[in-house]
């Protein structure tokens, strides 16, 4: 992510695609960088804690009820429907190889940004509903 800008990079990623300026600078002012080391579990399925966290390096791990899903990589995001529903976590990510560095939202963070921007609503549910119409047409 070193050519690139926090702002920049997330207004590529879809769940963030079409915001303002404004509206994605709010953002990142509310969130936070993590970075977690290789092997280290970041959320595990069934935790209370919710939260969007954005992949910006390295690559994670994910399974859900013992059942190994696609790796995450750069751009990629996870912790978005505990983030809207509030309810535990529905996956078990674990940092790859070489570790995981995330751009981080709470739900406590979010929730206000939602509220003064229908307009995070609106491109959380079309992400959201992009997601189910991928899932449907693999099964």
């Amino acid at each position: 992510m070193s050519y690139e800008s926090l702002p920049q990079f997330l207004a590529k990623i879809d769940l963030f695609e079409g915001l303002s300026k404004d509206t994605l600078s709010d953002l990142i002012e509310r969130g936070t960088t993590l970075k977690v080391p290789a092997g280290s579990h970041v959320v595990e399925q069934g935790a209370h804690d919710a939260g969007l966290q954005v992949v910006l390096a390295g690559s994670a791990a994910v399974e859900v009820n013992g059942v190994v899903r696609e790796p995450l990589g750069v751009g990629d995001y996870f912790g978005e429907i505990s983030l809207i529903d509030g309810l535990p976590r529905s996956a078990t990510v674990v940092a790859g190889p070489d570790g995981l560095t995330t751009f981080a939202l709470s739900a406590l963070a979010f929730e206000p940004v939602v509220k003064e921007n229908p307009e995070v609503a609106q491109a959380l549910l079309k992400a959201l509903t992009a997601r189910i119409r991928s899932l449907e047409s693999e099964s």
